[in-house]
């Protein structure tokens, strides 16, 4: 335990005009905290903050708590964030076709296409596949290809909705007769190139939803892969079971559950880890405020300020593919 009076000055911090000032913190050059009570050793805030979890098995009793979405939410996510993709199909001669297009999704996922003439290559076997990829910080490049059929769609106050899904996509019209669906029969979903995928079925795809952090994720990693990199090392040394000093550390992707980080060693070996925030997070402000606490934890530990009341985590996942 310790007294507030032993504390140091106050240095940096993530912005924090979407959460409200803490009365022990690391040092910080951004946040002035307000003067402590005068609550003698006094524990704490985060000292039961529950940061991180082992990958280690579980007795059977105990149910494993998920730290990272799954292959079906990540599809959607992926499909919600990109609007470009590979239409692949079989031509008139037998041969397969891939072209670019560009896409929206409907609530369930449903791709919709607006196809010209290049349509008119393809047979009239319906079978076909698109491929979208999302590329995450030029490290790594999540991807999935949906499996259906290509049709076009019939029904009037159909064809409007998809019109409307169309116009708030890309901000202009289109021509009501040459737009197409994909049908999802099934979705091999992959984390990465030279992964090995997964396969997700229609109705795990339609009802998985696409995570609620998406919009704002890229801009959340760029900001503390900017103007953090010490705590990122920090969590590295605490959060993390390593027998290695990284050299360099940056995240990759963040969602509600977590975020990933990619770690290279001194002898450049390349591995991903998954650290979990202590609670599903539903925004933009959650996710910068479970940043914050683990963040203070991470210090005050380094610090011997507090024990570590967690388990490391101790998977790592060396990486092969490098991206750029």
């Amino acid at each position: 335990m310790i007294h507030h009076s032993q504390m140091l000055p106050q240095t940096q911090s993530l912005p924090t005009q979407f959460w409200p000032s803490l009365p022990l913190s690391k040092p910080t050059t951004i946040v002035h905290f307000s003067p402590p009570k005068s609550t003698p050793f006094r524990k704490s805030l985060f000292q039961t903050l529950k940061c991180s979890v082992s990958v280690a098995a579980e007795p059977a009793h105990l149910e494993m708590v998920r730290n990272k979405p799954f292959p079906a939410e990540v599809s959607r996510t992926i499909m919600e964030l990109s609007s470009v993709a590979s239409l692949s199909a079989l031509t008139k001669d037998g041969w397969p076709l891939g072209v670019g297009v560009r896409f929206a999704v409907d609530p369930q996922g449903i791709p919709i296409l607006c196809l010209n003439a290049s349509h008119s290559y393809f047979s009239i076997d319906k079978r076909s596949s698109l491929h979208v990829q999302l590329e995450q910080c030029g490290l790594r490049t999540p991807q999935c290809t949906i499996e259906g059929s290509l049709d076009k769609p019939e029904d009037r106050m159909a064809l409007k909705k998809l019109h409307s899904i169309w116009e708030k996509k890309f901000g202009e019209e289109v021509d009501e007769n040459l737009l197409h669906v994909v049908s999802v029969e099934r979705v091999l979903q992959m984390e990465d190139f030279q992964e090995v995928g997964i396969w997700v079925t229609s109705s795990e795809y339609k009802a998985a939803n696409p995570d609620p952090l998406r919009d704002s994720a890229e801009k959340f990693v760029d900001e503390i892969n900017t103007n953090h990199m010490e705590d990122v090392h920090r969590f590295c040394n605490i959060y993390v079971d390593l027998d290695f000093q990284p050299s360099e550390a940056k995240l990759i992707w963040v969602d509600r559950l977590g975020f990933d980080m990619r770690i290279y060693s001194p002898q450049k070996d390349v591995f991903e880890v998954r650290i979990p925030f202590p609670r599903e997070v539903a925004d933009e402000k959650g996710a910068k405020s479970s940043f914050n606490s683990m963040s203070q934890l991470a210090w005050e530990v380094e610090k011997n300020y507090n024990s570590p009341d967690f388990k490391k985590v101790k998977q790592l996942k060396q990486i092969t593919y490098r991206g750029q």
